[in-house]
């Protein structure tokens, strides 16, 4: 039977809806349709995907959520040996990275060397596993319908192509960081890129005024993703991500963790320079939180999550701590993280510190015994955390920021105004939007000083701007919320319409 009759036949949409599981309509028996979800394998991008996967499986979809092999051990040391057993209708799957074993078990994987091995290794063991799938087809085992890829993962699509399947392309950017991305062709074609020497990293040029980016007013080549800033025409990660964008135009649609209000600028720009639909579905962690279903027990943090936050959080005032943590990819110097214990210390604030044993390049991240002494009482430092348990405590008033998307999403969720030093990608461009345009954050510079940490910790804590700047953090948290309210939110229907126009009937 050719598939799109199949599909057509098999799947009634009237069942889907935003707000519960997918319910059964009429008599005639409905097959599940099965989605094949594949993150790029890092943990800011695991995590989105998961939480995308469990709102899909809510609505009726069959789940196989394809991991590396290397993260799916990961997985298994920081959650238990079970921690991928899943469940009937939502199952796990392996494919390998193509690099060579790590250093360290539990280390962060070289982004660069990840790009280019996914790109080039893991096209033919993502086909053979998509064969090995529809081979097994049972009454449990429905035949794949459609895939979900992360954005940087878009050799999936050669596979989806080969086989007629509907494919979405998740960009877990925001949407003015994918926009940014976009822009690397007109920023080249115009000539603002490559840069002509090393000196216009420091000389000024880097805050010249692009003015040619439609959706993007004011925005500085600083405020792009970082990856431009590079004198090489053939740098390879400005090559991967220009050239990952681009393939996005071949998808059937493309999906955005964000909500409209938001970014509207940036998602009407990408609706008129790309042909596939775009869809904003966010904040995820809120679309995610109500789901009533066995997968609230699956996770995907790559590092064992510290429970003392929790408890430690709860002897706190309101209000009273910052919460900090870099992400599961930044690294810094010695120096630096030096600069922001003592930036802290003398802030005499209240602080959560989130340390990865990987977070300073080529050591462990150690500090002195006259940090511990003079911050006694008042800090706690952990390696990982749960993170939107934490961000939305009462005690939390601040958060000390990479400005990664997954971060700055939660922090807008839980109405926290934030303290941004970007690192790379397009965690700068999400600064100048949260500085700029929606007015919950203020940036330190990549040079960090105790001083300007310690200045800017107090000021978000207790000064006047940073009483403004948590005043617009609870504007914006109500506007997540409302965006993400069941039936009625405008995240919840342009979800609703993703799977009713393009994974479900994405073949008619």
């Amino acid at each position: 039977m050719d598939l799109r009759i199949y599909l057509l036949l098999s799947f009634d949409v009237g069942f889907f809806s935003c707000g519960g599981e997918a319910k059964e309509m009429g008599s005639i028996p409905k097959q599940k349709p099965h989605a094949v979800c594949i993150p790029y394998p890092a943990q800011g991008h695991v995590n989105p995907m998961l939480k995308l996967a469990k709102l899909l499986h809510r609505k009726g979809f069959h789940i196989t959520f394809v991991l590396t092999h290397y993260n799916a051990n990961r997985l298994r040391r920081s959650r238990g040996p079970d921690a991928l057993s899943g469940l009937p209708s939502f199952v796990f799957d392996f494919i390998p990275d193509g690099l060579p074993p790590a250093e360290s078990e539990d280390a962060t994987q070289d982004i660069p060397s990840l790009c280019a091995s996914t790109r080039k290794h893991s096209l033919g063991p993502f086909k053979e596993l998509l064969r090995r799938l529809n081979a097994q087809t049972a009454a449990a085992n429905p035949p794949v319908s459609c895939i979900v890829s992360d954005g940087v993962m878009s050799f999936t699509l050669d596979a989806a192509e080969e086989l007629g399947l509907p494919e979405v392309i998740f960009w877990t950017t925001s949407a003015c960081g994918f926009l940014g991305y976009a822009q690397y062709a007109p920023l080249r074609k115009h000539g603002f890129i490559p840069l002509k020497d090393e000196s216009q990293l420091t000389n000024g040029y880097l805050d010249t005024v692009v003015d040619c980016l439609p959706g993007m007013d004011n925005i500085r080549l600083k405020d792009l993703p970082s990856f431009l800033r590079t004198t090489d025409p053939e740098d390879f990660m400005s090559e991967f991500v220009s050239t990952e964008s681009i393939r996005a135009e071949r998808a059937s649609a493309i999906i955005l963790n964000t909500f409209s209000p938001l970014e509207s600028k940036a998602l009407s720009a990408l609706q008129a320079q790309y042909s596939p639909p775009v869809f904003y579905v966010g904040p995820l962690h809120l679309m995610a939180a109500d789901t009533n279903d066995d997968t609230h027990t699956l996770g995907s943090n790559l590092w064992k999550e510290d429970a003392r936050c929790i408890d430690w959080l709860d002897t706190r005032s309101d209000k009273s701590v910052v919460y900090v943590n870099f992400g599961s990819i930044t690294v810094m110097t010695a120096n630096q993280l030096l600069e922001f214990a003592w930036g802290l210390a003398n802030s005499q604030q209240s602080f959560l510190w989130v340390i990865r044993p990987d977070l300073v390049a080529g050591d462990t991240a150690v500090l002195p015994a006259e940090f511990a002494a003079a911050t006694e009482g008042r800090g706690l430092m952990v390696d990982w955390c749960p993170q939107e348990q934490v961000l939305a405590h009462p005690a939390v008033g601040g958060f000390l920021s990479h400005s990664g998307w997954n971060s700055t999403i939660e922090s807008i969720g839980a109405g926290v105004p934030m303290v941004c030093w970007p690192f790379f990608a397009e965690q700068q461009t999400n600064c100048r939007y949260s500085c700029v345009e929606w007015g919950i954050g203020m940036e330190i510079d990549s040079d960090v000083r105790r001083e300007v940490v310690e200045r800017q910790v107090r000021e978000l804590m207790v000064g006047e701007k940073g009483d403004e700047m948590r005043r617009k953090a609870v504007e914006w948290k109500i506007a997540a919320e409302a965006a993400t309210k069941v039936a009625t939110g405008s995240s919840c229907m342009s979800l609703d319409k993703l799977v009713e126009q393009v994974l479900v009937n994405g073949h008619s």
